[in-house]
């Protein structure tokens, strides 16, 4: 993205300016952009910063009515944005930027935090601003992330004030109704087609040389919150978190599996136990400490993460958001009445509705969908040993062929599966009629994250304590892990440096005398971001695999950090140089998905406590001091119950919120206190 001097996507100057800066400005057709008529919301220099496209059928009083109605103040029914129709004014894009006031008002509706004159971050107020820094240059009062964010908030938001006809639909398309969602209704006519932010190639050349064409150790995450905004940011400052926290599992993994290697090798190969001999006692500990070490080691990583996660939410100013009070999604709808909280005429959905949708019907759908894996799982174990018997009584070419047919026929079911389910948890989500665009992700992630469990782990927990085969174990976490590390240096190395050399690098060619549009437009032919959700969906797998069934094999975590060292440089090569940018909406965590990691944490300590009970070493050992197997099952519940008191003692005493954060938080609801004071007064 470029400036829009020397172009038909001209510049807007002030008359104040001097005849050089006219001269220079004259070559623009200043009118080409939507006028503003705020004085301070005049600028020299204007940002594409947002291309919608339209319909190959859209007319051009279509196209001049969506341009108006976007450039129009909202107390008329417009959006109060910059709309330029593009070098052709019967083409089909508008591009789209936005005024001063614009980005000021949303930023304060959005309950965004900035830089205070003193120093602090603090919720931004609209008639406050001028104590606030940079308040006169959005490009640094607000990153570009926000600026593109708010763009796409305030057509979500765009809603009818009265009855409208679209000119140039059909009778049946034209017609919008009071309170209707125009974007969401265009959409639906085919008059916009796709919108998304556009990329600035200068600010995204200078974050990839700083970002994944270097060796450097750390990420430049406020350049990545800058340019990609506050949910790409988070998911790499987390990747980053957790990559560098698997130096204490790596280390002692290695130095377990070197100590217990050769052992470990006999056992896979015997099927029995083979045991250092005079060194039982030694075995044991081992096992014991990494099993120990795995669950306290993910309690600490969670609670540094989350000083770390409320240390950037106050960096980025996002700790205090306020969505509840914005307007509801564009989806969201039900009948027209006043919100109690914010006085505005929007649709109201009754909670106990809500709620009565996910316990009748969301809920039984989604364990219908579980019970479906526990079955296909099932029946892969029965077909597996039905083929194995097969093959011993034949021992032929195609009973040969047979052993492969179960592993087959079992990983197309869970894909197809699978890809149902996707389709049906957001078909859910959706008619579940969330008003909060969060509510709505967390519920669909939720319900995305119960299925990615059981098709993860579901086999592992059935070896481990229905088979009890802590061998099979050793080898199927092995087999898993050093599978998935293979497919995913191709997919994340391998793949995209094919396409970006291969693929991408020919559409992306560009002349400096190219049309200023034409730049704009090819961005179109990058296909979208698909989204964090399974980068997240990878991390929680790898997470649950060292923190669940590591301590069966000693070298997960050397495995999983030799992987994610390729995996940051990757991840950011692929958003830089092989997707559309995205919109990226402010949030103040990782939402859900921190919940997820917390729950395998807990879970992690009654897995590796029975991993322990189910060790014929260990229960030998218990055995020789005299313990019953009933007493040995006492003993592994009591050593439970200590490990979950001790990981709860550890969350208490490891602060959520770090001092330095709190002490700002307090100081700023002080200074409100004393100003309502001041009010009353």
């Amino acid at each position: 993205m470029t400036s829009l001097s020397g172009g038909n996507l001209g510049s807007v100057a002030q008359k104040r300016k001097g005849p050089g800066v006219l001269s220079e400005l004259s070559k623009s057709r200043l009118e080409s952009w939507t006028q503003v008529s705020c004085p301070c919301c005049v600028s020299e220099r204007i940002d594409p910063l947002v291309l919608i496209q339209l319909g190959e059928q859209v007319q051009v009083s279509t196209k001049k009515w969506l341009i108006k109605l976007l450039g129009a103040a909202q107390r008329d029914g417009g959006a109060a944005l910059l709309a330029h129709p593009g070098e052709d004014p019967s083409g089909d894009i508008i591009v789209v930027s936005a005024p001063r006031c614009t980005l000021l008002h949303a930023t304060e509706e959005l309950g965004l935090c900035k830089t205070h004159n003193n120093g602090d971050m603090e919720n931004f107020s609209y008639h406050d601003r001028d104590n606030f820094k940079n308040n006169d240059d959005m490009r640094k009062f607000l990153t570009l992330a926000e600026r593109q964010y708010i763009i796409k908030y305030e057509l979500d938001s765009l809603r009818a004030a009265k009855e409208l006809s679209i000119p140039g639909l059909p009778v049946n398309l034209a017609s919008i109704k009071a309170r209707d969602n125009i974007y969401r209704k265009l959409l639906k006519a085919g008059v916009i087609v796709d919108m998304f932010p556009l990329h600035e190639r200068e600010k995204l050349h200078a974050l990839g040389k700083q970002w994944y064409s270097t060796r450097q150790l750390f990420q430049p995450l406020d350049a990545v919150q800058e340019y990609f905004g506050d949910a790409v940011a988070f998911y790499f400052s987390f990747l980053d978190f957790y990559t560098w926290s698997l130096i204490p599992p790596a280390l002692l993994g290695l130095a377990l599996f070197l100590f217990f290697g050769g052992y470990e090798a006999k056992n896979i190969e015997s099927g029995t136990e083979v045991t250092p001999e005079g060194d039982d006692l030694t075995s044991v500990s081992g096992h014991m400490i990494l099993a120990v070490f795995s669950m306290l080691w993910s309690t600490v990583v969670m609670e540094m993460w989350k000083r770390r996660s409320i240390s950037l939410s106050y960096r980025w100013g996002s700790q205090n958001l306020a969505e509840r009070f914005t307007e509801p999604r564009p989806s969201y709808h039900g009948e027209l009445g006043v919100n109690p909280v914010t006085g505005r005429v929007e649709p109201l959905f009754p909670d106990w509705l809500r709620q009565l949708r996910i316990a009748l019907v969301s809920l039984p759908v989604v364990l219908m969908f579980l019970g479906m894996v526990v079955l296909g799982m099932f029946g892969f174990y029965q077909a597996e040993a039905l083929v194995q018997w097969v093959h011993k009584d034949w021992d032929s070419l195609l009973s040969n062929v047979l052993l492969y047919l179960p592993s087959l026929v079992h990983i197309i079911y869970t894909n197809v599966l699978g890809n149902m389910y996707q389709t049906v948890a957001m078909a859910l989500s959706e008619w579940e009629n969330h008003r909060e665009e969060s509510a709505f992700q967390n519920h669909h992630t939720v319900k995305v994250l119960l299925f990615t469990f059981f098709n993860n782990f579901a086999v592992l927990f059935h070896i481990a304590f229905y088979k009890q085969d802590l061998l099979l174990l050793r080898k199927r976490l092995a087999s898993l892990l050093v599978v998935t590390q293979l497919i995913n240096q191709v997919t994340e190395v391998a793949i995209p440096f094919i396409v970006d050399r291969l693929l991408s690098a020919p559409q992306r060619k560009e002349k400096e005398d190219d049309p200023q549009v034409d730049k704009l437009r090819a961005q179109r032919s990058l296909p979208p971001f698909p989204g964090l959700f399974s980068e997240y969906i990878e991390l929680l797998v790898q997470f649950g695999y060292l923190s669940l069934f590591s301590c069966v094999y000693p070298p997960t975590a050397i495995l999983l950090l030799l992987n994610n060292l390729t995996e940051i440089r990757g991840d950011a090569f692929k958003i830089c140089r092989l997707f559309r940018k995205t919109f990226s909406a402010p949030v103040a965590d990782m939402g859900v998905w921190q919940t997820a990691f917390e729950i395998l944490s807990f879970v992690s300590v009654i897995s590796n406590c029975w991993l322990l009970l189910l060790s014929p070493r260990l229960r030998g050992f218990c055995q020789q001091g005299g313990l019953s197997s009933r007493n040995i099952l006492l003993l592994a519940i009591l050593v439970e119950h200590v490990l979950i008191l001790i990981k709860m003692v550890l969350a208490f005493l490891i602060p959520d919120e770090p001092d330095w954060v709190r002490i700002k938080r307090e100081q700023i609801e002080f200074r409100s206190m004393q100003a309502l004071g001041q009010q009353k007064q």
